[in-house]
Order: structure tokens, then sequence, then C-alpha cells
């Protein structure tokens, strides 16, 4: 009987050696392997090692194709050859980009920054261009034409500003007596380019244009006519009345040019002016040196004379006389906008001496032309040899031919044109 508690089909290490000592195992080879092997598994073997083939021939297809295959190359004429996986930055540095260069940074006024700072060589694969930013993944995967051209030149960066152009002038008060600001001045702006490494500046374009401020000057002469304009000075006062009765008695027009504070003072005489068909015009407020004075202070001088003018007469006007006629380049800058004119003149009869009717009279007479301005004085003194020599001023003038006119008959009639008036 069987005392042992294990199954009697129990094989354990002690049985091995048993049997090996006896014999009883049998011997295995691979031979014995394959026939104890089904029909079923000989065939899944047969098709994996099958499998196993296809694989590997066709992953040396793949590398063959996209790797290890040589491509032909054509650059300058010349055949070159390289694997099918290079890509056209390697191609480049294998042959020293073929000697060409990339190009220059250059600043914005064309210094030379970097000599090799610019864009890159470029490519052209069968003409088509290719982007610098795909030369490291472009491959060489068939025969081509490869074109390399050397690199063009890069700007630096800049920065962008808008700015003023401060107006220039064109004053030229050397033509004749009347002075016209033809055009204003106007601030223009100017886009300016900054570089960024250089920093050179240069304009690249006109935003706005500036405008020069133009006062020109003018001796007007109507053609076919023989026309005078007789003008007074620092008034209104005692001597106007007399002055203007005369002018009425002989049917003369004349221009007064008038200070801001007597015209205050007379404002009767200021509309008898007006009435009677004469020309108002301002002299200053109080006959100042006008080239002592601030900008400010001129501009102010001016726009008062004329606000005082308008409160006694009633007349709206922009034409000035400049005491003692002094208005330059620079009372012009500083004042155009709120002016029209400057009238100066063109006989002095130098009335202000006192040297006697006659000299008055006399001083008229041989310096009268078609479109003179003769210089007279109704106020800042005795005048009373102005009203004197005046009666016989006019009749010798009409004798000769002459009418009279004002002076904005004068500029209509010989085509001075209109002021281009300022926003003050």
């Amino acid at each position: 009987m069987n005392t042992d508690p294990r199954p009697d089909d129990d094989w354990n290490l002690e049985d091995a050696a048993d049997a090996a000592d006896t014999g009883d195992v049998e011997e295995l080879d691979i031979a014995t392997a394959k026939r104890g092997m089904g029909p079923v598994a000989t065939a899944l073997v047969t098709v994996a090692v099958a499998l196993l083939v296809v694989a590997g021939a066709g992953f040396g297809w793949w590398m063959w194709q996209n790797h290890w295959r040589q491509v032909s190359i054509t650059v300058d004429g010349d055949q070159l050859h390289a694997r099918a996986d290079t890509t056209v930055a390697q191609f480049l540095k294998d042959h020293d980009s073929f000697q060409r260069k990339p190009g220059r940074l250059v600043s914005l006024k064309g210094d030379v920054l970097e000599p090799a700072g610019g864009n890159a060589v470029q490519v052209k694969l069968d003409g088509t261009t290719i982007p610098v930013s795909e030369y490291g993944s472009t491959t060489l995967a068939r025969a081509t034409t490869m074109t390399v051209t050397p690199g063009t030149d890069r700007t630096e960066e800049h920065t962008v500003e808008q700015r003023t152009v401060p107006f220039t002038t064109d004053i030229n008060l050397n033509n004749g007596p009347i002075q016209v600001v033809t055009q204003q001045g106007e601030d223009g702006t100017d886009e300016i380019w900054i570089g960024k490494r250089s920093k050179q500046e240069i304009k690249k374009r006109t935003v706005e244009p500036m405008k020069k401020l133009t006062v020109q000057s003018f001796s007007p002469q109507p053609e076919g006519k023989k026309v005078i304009a007789l003008t007074f000075d620092d008034g209104p006062s005692q001597y106007t009345g007399p002055i203007l009765d005369i002018l009425k008695k002989k049917k003369v027009k004349a221009t007064f040019f008038d200070l801001g504070e007597e015209a205050l003072a007379r404002p009767a005489l200021e509309q008898r002016m007006v009435k009677e068909g004469h020309q108002v015009a301002s002299h200053s407020v109080s006959h100042p040196y006008l080239p002592n004075m601030s900008a400010q202070e001129l501009r102010k001088e001016i726009t008062t004379s004329f606000a005082d003018l308008k409160e006694a007469s009633g007349t709206v006007t922009r034409t000035l006389r400049a005491p003692y006629g002094a208005f330059g380049v620079q009372q012009w800058k500083d004042a155009a906008t709120v002016l029209d004119r400057n009238v100066l003149w063109t006989i002095d009869t130098l009335d202000w001496k006192r040297p006697g009717a006659k000299a008055i009279h006399d001083e008229v007479m041989k310096n009268a032309y078609n479109g003179a301005i003769a210089l007279m004085h109704d106020g800042g003194g005795d005048r009373t040899q102005d009203i004197q020599a005046l009666p016989g001023i006019i009749d010798d003038l009409k004798k000769q031919g002459y009418s009279f006119v004002t002076i904005d008959e004068l500029c209509e009639m010989g085509g001075v044109p209109k002021a281009a008036q300022g926003e003050d």
C-alpha cells in the first residue's frame, strides 16, 4: 500500500533523477519538435518569417528613397550630387553658399553697420523661390536646378516721429510802397525715422506741407489812367475839419491814417470822413516806434488801433501805416496774422518840418506820377501850411489830368492782390 501523500502523477526532481538513472526519459531534438508541431503552427511561423522579410525590404526601400538615394543638383551649370534627405540649409553650408554672401545691415543713411548682417542668400529650386525660413525643412528630394543669389542689404530698424516744421518767410519789401501779406505762414509736419542702432535721422515724408509767410510789395500804376493818392497822418485834430472842407469842395477823396486815441477823442470827424467817401486806416494807437515792441506788444498795438477806429467811425479796417514807416521783416513775422497791408508813400512833403505852403505844394508837383502816394499830415502839430497848400495841389494836379483815389481804390485799379487774412 502506498503511504506517500503526493499524487501518483506528481513529478519532482528526485523522480527525474531516478528516471534518468534507469533510462526512462526519451531524448528530444529539433526534428522531433517539428514533427510534434501541428500544421497551423507551422503556417503561422512561415507567415511571420515572410512578414519580417517584407518589412525589412520595405524599410530598406523607404530609407533608400528618402535618405540614401543620391540626387543630381545643378548649380551654376555644374552638376553636383547629394543625398535625398539633404536640406537646402545643409547643401549651402556644404558648399560655402557657392561664394554668395549675405547682404549688409545698413543705417538709415546707408552706412554699413554689419557687413554680413543683412538678408541671407536667396535660393530658387527650378525657378521657385524658397523662403529663408524654410531652408532647414526643404529637402533636395529630386533632381533640380538650384539658383543661388547674394543676399540683399537690410536697413536697421527704426522708430517714427511726427515732427513740426516751423514755417519760413518770403518777405520782399523792396518793390513798392504797398506791402501785402499774400500767404499766411503755417507750420508743417514731417515724418522722421530714427535708426535704433545708428540714431541717424531722416525725413521720410511730408505729412503736412509747411507754408511760407509771404509778404510782397507793390507799386500799382493803373494802365491807361493817371491817378494819385493823397494821404494824411496823425489825425484827427483841429486841422482835420478844414482839410475835409477843402476835399469836399474840390470833390476829392483821400485816405486818413489815424491814431486810435485821437479817433476816440474825435469820433465825429471819423464819421464825417467815412460819410464823405474817404478811407480810414490805422496809424497805430499812439504813434510808438513799432520795432522796439515785443511781438505781443506789437500785435496788441495794431489790433487795439483797429478796434478804436471801428468804435469811433464804424469802419472795419486791417490797413496800417506804421509810424515813421518802420515796419520791417521782423514786424511782419510777429504780426502778419492781424493786418492785411502796411502802406508807405512815394512823395514825402516834409510838411512836418513846416517848410512853407509853397514848398509842400512844389514837392508834390515835381514828384507826381501815375500811382504816386503823397504823404501829408492833419495832426501831430501845426498843420496850417498843409491847409494852405492843399487847394493849389489839387487844382494843379487836376490841370495835369490827375484824378484822386483812396488807397483801396489804387490797389484795386492796380491789380494788387487781396490779402491772405490770418486767424487772429
